[in-house]
């Protein structure tokens, strides 16, 4: 029996646990909002890796800039 220290990150994340917040609230008829605004939060984790991602880019181009 071997013991490991590792930390598993996996999980609900905030995003996840929105959506199923919405999407019970939306079948029980507490909210009356479209179907596109109650999934948003399970696809909403896509527009913040991309300003993540833009912003590494820009700190390379600065990077690479102050090099010259």
């Amino acid at each position: 029996m071997s013991k490991s220290n590792s930390v598993n990150g996996g999980g609900t994340g905030v995003f996840g646990l929105l959506g199923v917040v919405f999407v019970v609230l939306k079948l029980t008829h507490v909210i009356d909002w479209s179907w596109w605004y109650v999934t948003l939060p399970f696809w909403g984790w896509i527009p913040v890796m991309l300003i993540v991602l833009a912003v590494c880019v820009f700190i390379v181009a600065l990077e690479g800039k102050g090099k010259k």
